[in-house]
């Protein structure tokens, strides 16, 4: 939402001697204290600068709650009382009247927009976009008009989100655009005014405006798939967008793009890293910095008192600066630090006085001495590129033939990051040492990088995988007879495609919401996915031009090769990825009296939200990992 602020190594023997502990192994972390809700997390200070909302567990579930911001959390109540999913996204409006959020059911991913009265003794949530089926996707509160947001919804197509304009005291609501069918995101100016539309036109986008609140939007440039341009937002006056794109280079760079002309003017790049993100503000609309994730996130400021915050931020916490929020003078802040071994230490930040106030830790029961440091690394691939990853090895044991867990990010088109991350923490808290590795076709590397996985799933972006586990052993740090593959979403396609097409490399593997036949995957995608499709066939296969390619590239297929034990989770709902690809592999498997374990929870989508059922699969996965591992 424009509301808030943000817009947005090389391996040897010596770096990774040089942290070798030297301390017997910490206590088993218990895994409540991991997967379960934290205390309190995701809070947001109100325009007004007087209160604080935020997310903390009522009946086992997490709900919205409100405290005066003279006193404290001790005061706080909570003003939403769900009992099914909790919630996970919610924001102000501008007038601090009410607290806007979002909710699905079971996972399905259709999220409503629901509204709450913070000011009542008993608040109810009204249900604003109570249409069975669809999807609404908030896009933007105009400051100038507080009871208004703008949302896209898919209600009259389900292929295609329409913006819709709504009161968010009465619920009423009106079509601002119709989707002539390739749009997928409408663009506000710094007035709340819907001036700009990214359409995805097969491979292509192109990004289209008009000057005013009405009438016909026009051409204004077009960028192939390698250029991957991609809208920020207006500038303050309207006469131009903030927009990322490759054109012309192998990284994203930000550039100002003028309506009037399609004139592109640079305003900053990186030769190796793409461009994360423009720092801009939502009072002035001004540049403020750019951000670029190398090894870690990085900051180049445009504004001489943001660089000076940025200077007094960095010495209160040596985690990543995130920016959470703020109030509308944007003179409080609340900054939260992303760090491995003390995460989401967050702050009140004070911009007049310079001063940084503690408010929370998320999961205080988690001791920074217990935790695991995160480590860059990188390694060159068969065919020579480059891959850059992230290392972490358990404390208290020598860094030596040790088990080993490579955790493979879905997507697959991001990446992995520096920073906390429950799983990562859990395995190596049990012994395991982590690798994680951004493979070709990961983001942030450049287009080169990103296009060289085209049409390589189960292909080169499996070799760099298993040269990322072979890498490990060649170091000597892990036991290669103890590898075992982990990741969700892509990351369980890429598990299956190496215990069916690399049966020699792995011990095991634990599949989540993974794909294991691409030709059904292609054909059950979410109908408002549609535009994308051609994009996908161009980057995974054609189901319909290149069924044997695909055919020879699905796990499926090949699961007679599969010989090492296999454990497997999906959620019922599962929109992205049909809860079908994991049951058709799971009956040959069982068909072949193959050691197949399978969990499927029927209140859940893409991933599990529930907390119960996140303890189900981390138990499972912590006995499964110990037998076999």
């Amino acid at each position: 939402m424009k509301k808030r602020l943000l817009i947005l190594l090389l391996p040897g023997a010596l770096l990774l001697g040089s942290c070798q502990p030297k301390a017997t192994p910490p206590p088993l972390i218990p895994l409540s204290q991991l997967f379960d809700n934290p205390k309190i997390s995701s809070a947001a200070i109100s325009p007004d600068g007087l209160k604080l909302a935020f997310l903390a567990p009522e009946k086992g579930r997490l709900n919205v709650h409100v405290c005066k911001l003279a006193e404290g959390f001790g005061h706080a109540r909570a003003v939403t009382h769900d009992e099914k999913r909790g919630i996970f996204h919610f924001f102000w409006t501008w007038d601090s009247r009410y607290i806007l959020y979002t909710q699905d059911e079971g996972g399905n991913e259709n999220y409503h927009i629901y509204r709450v009265d913070p000011l009542l003794d008993h608040p109810n949530a009204v249900d604003l976009t109570p249409f069975p089926g669809a999807r609404a996707d908030p896009l933007d509160l105009p400051r100038e008009r507080p009871d208004e947001i703008v949302i896209g919804l898919n209600a009259r197509d389900k292929r295609y989100f329409d913006a819709c304009l709504m009161s968010i005291s009465s619920g009423k609501m009106r079509v601002l655009e119709k989707n002539p069918g390739d749009v997928d995101e409408w663009v506000t100016d710094a007035h709340g005014i819907l001036r700009a539309a990214v359409a995805q036109i097969g491979t292509e986008k192109e990004i289209r405006v008009r000057d005013g609140a009405t009438g016909p939007f026009r051409k204004l440039a077009r960028y192939t798939d390698e250029e991957d341009a991609s809208v920020f937002d207006f500038g303050k006056d309207g006469s131009f967008l903030y927009v990322g794109n490759a054109r012309g280079s192998d990284t994203l760079r930000l550039v100002k793009l003028d309506i009037t002309t399609g004139a592109e003017t640079l305003i900053d790049q990186d030769p190796e890293y793409d461009l994360e993100g423009p720092v801009l503000s939502s009072l002035t609309h001004e540049l403020l910095a750019v951000s670029y994730n190398r090894d870690r996130v990085t900051y180049k400021t445009y504004d001489a008192q943001f660089a000076k915050n940025l200077e007094i931020l960095g010495k209160v916490h040596d985690g990543e600066i995130l920016f959470r929020s703020s109030d509308a003078t944007e003179k409080k802040w609340i900054i939260a630090y992303n760090s491995p071994t003390d995460p989401g230490a967050t702050y009140l930040y004070d911009q007049d006085t310079g001063r940084a106030q503690f408010l929370y830790r998320p999961r205080p029961w988690l001791k920074p001495e217990q935790l695991c440091d995160m480590k860059p690394v990188s390694y060159p691939s068969r065919d020579g590129l480059t891959l850059h990853g992230y290392l972490t090895l358990p404390k208290g044991r020598e860094a030596k033939n040790l088990p080993l867990v490579l955790v493979v990010h879905g997507g697959p088109w991001v990446r992995d990051d520096w920073g906390y991350d429950g799983e990562v923490q859990f395995l190596a808290n049990r012994g395991y040492a982590v690798l994680q590795v951004n493979y070709r076709g990961s983001t942030g590397y450049g287009k080169k990088f990103l296009h060289a996985g085209d049409k390589e799933w189960g292909g080169k972006m499996l070799d760099d995988l298993v040269d990322g586990a072979h890498w490990a052993v060649a170091q000597r740090l892990a036991d290669p007879k103890r590898l075992a593959i982990y990741g969700g979403s892509y990351g369980g396609y890429a598990t299956l495609s190496a215990l069916a097409f690399r049966p020699e490399v792995f011990a095991c593997g634990i599949d989540y919401v993974g794909v294991s036949n691409l030709l059904t995957f292609m054909n059950t995608i979410p109908p408002y996915w549609d535009s994308f499709r051609d994009l996908m066939y161009k980057r995974v296969g054609n189901p319909k031009t290149e069924t044997e390619f695909l055919r020879s590239r699905s796990p499926l297929y090949a699961a007679d090769k599969i010989r090492v034990p296999l454990f497997i989770a999906q959620g019922l709902n599962d929109p992205r990825v049909n809860h079908a690809e994991s049951e058709q592999i799971v009956k040959v498997l069982q068909e072949q009296k193959k050691p197949v374990e399978y969990m499927v929870k029927k209140d859940e989508g893409h991933g599990f939200a529930n907390p119960e059922n996140r303890m189900d699969f981390y138990r499972a996965m912590e006995a499964f990992l110990a037998k076999y591992l």
